[in-house]
């Protein structure tokens, strides 16, 4: 049976404020018309054959989009922007996109940004609001990285930061980020609602790993595989140019294998793809190293592609430390693999020549390619328009073609994953020819 999901959105209140976004009511007059609070769309679209299917109003999720009327007066809005966790294409281009939509399209021109993630809340450290405004933020999606500043944790100091927005009378907190810097969202717009203030708090989903529930692609992902892909190439040419090459290529993926499944997909020249999600052995007949020497003798050369998550369970020390965003620190797959390569076929007195490549940081801080540049826009524009109608606890997302809202406690309720038995592996497989199963 299908699992239903309530995807009512949390609100501060009756939109009582008309637009100033200028826009139509009715179709057919060649302008755009307002989104109504009463457009969804469906989460899952499978159908049986004679299944009758009935909508409950909660899960059905909302369209988003400019409504024509508004919770915020314009000038009474001190809107803030927070970028945390670590780095990821498009950043600047999130940032950019708020600050445009608030200044131009609704008139508001109070906007500070947060320097440095959370801490920047937080007096001990001593950081001041920065002061935003179009001039200032133009060109910055033209540059790599965040022009705010990110770091780490402290998003469950609530109290404290909801008091430095109190301070400074900040109604309305934009926060870019992923699993960890969510859950600190919805624990800001918790302590809000305790306290009986109106301010708005929309998260914006960035994780570079695409491991969010209800976000079909974060922004950042297209511009991680393509430069991933740039990283295999280079791989394989080393590989096969030499006497039993090897190429090994380590990306992002600390649960979520799927920067490393889409870049096989998009190069075709990956034999092994390692992912979190689908367990491996390094020996016996049906293991890794028996199946790359397998390779080595039809094809004289191989690529592997392995994600950060992936074989923690067959390095010697697994570790239980956990960085400021709660996530388990991991050892070295891909140095872990790369020795115990050189060691299996060292002592079968075979040569081989071994290549390898961690992009992963270079990645990080790229700028986002037009694809990606041109979702992040979207996605800013779309968080704004929620914002200003009273919307909160909730994240931009894109489900089904169609930019919608989704609860915040939904979309960390769980890490997006790859399932072993999806089309998405199962593509993965003929497109490497490696074994389902490496057990």
């Amino acid at each position: 049976m299908e699992q239903k999901f309530c995807f009512t959105i949390s609100e501060l209140g009756t939109c009582k404020v008309l637009s100033p976004v200028a826009l139509s009511k009715r179709i057919g007059d060649a302008i755009s018309n307002y989104v109504r609070d009463d457009e969804f769309i469906i989460y899952d679209l499978k159908a049986a054959h004679n299944e009758t299917i009935t909508f409950d109003r909660r899960h059905l999720i909302e369209k988003a989009g400019p409504r024509e009327k508004i919770f915020f007066k314009p000038q009474k809005v001190h809107a803030a922007i927070v970028t945390c966790g670590g780095l990821c294409p498009g950043l600047n281009d999130v940032i950019r996109a708020v600050v445009m939509a608030l200044w131009y399209q609704y008139g508001v021109h109070k906007i500070s940004g947060i320097p440095f993630g959370y801490r920047g809340f937080l007096p001990k450290f001593g950081h001041d609001l920065i002061t935003l405004k179009p001039d200032l933020v133009k060109d910055i999606h033209r540059e790599g990285g965040t022009f705010l500043g990110s770091s780490r944790g402290y998003g469950d100091k609530t109290s404290e930061i909801v008091d430095t927005m109190e301070k400074h009378n900040i109604n309305m907190l934009f926060t870019i980020g992923g699993d960890g810097t969510q859950k600190g969202s919805l624990r800001i717009a918790e302590e809000i609602e305790r306290r009986g203030l109106n301010a708005a708090v929309i998260g914006i989903p960035k994780t570079i790993d695409n491991d969010l529930s209800f976000i079909e692609k974060s922004f950042g992902f297209e511009t991680a595989v393509s430069e991933a892909a740039h990283a295999v190439n280079g791989a394989h040419v080393e590989a096969s140019c030499a006497v039993n090459g090897i190429g090994l290529v380590k990306v992002m993926g600390r649960e979520s294998g799927f920067i490393a499944a889409y870049t096989a997909l998009g190069t075709r020249d990956v034999n092994f793809v390692l992912v979190p999600e689908v367990p491996f052995d390094l020996d016996g007949e049906n293991g890794l190293l028996a199946s790359l020497q397998r390779r080595l003798e039809t094809r004289g050369h191989a690529v592997i592609v392995v994600a950060e998550g992936a074989g923690q369970e067959h390095l010697e020390a697994v570790s239980t430390e956990y960085d400021a965003s709660g996530n388990k620190k991991l050892g070295d797959i891909g140095l872990f693999l790369q020795e115990r390569i050189k060691n299996y076929f060292h002592a079968k007195k075979t040569e081989v020549s071994m290549r390898y490549i961690d992009p992963s940081y270079m990645i990080r801080a790229t700028t986002a390619n037009p694809i990606d540049s041109t979702y992040c826009a979207r996605l800013g524009t779309y968080a704004v328009h929620a914002a200003m109608a009273g919307k909160t606890k909730m994240l931009v997302s894109h489900v089904n073609d169609v930019f919608v809202h989704i609860p915040t406690e939904l979309a960390i309720s769980e890490r997006n994953r790859i399932h072993p038995e999806s089309a998405l592996w199962r593509d993965v497989i003929e497109a490497t020819g490696q074994p389902y199963l490496m057990r």
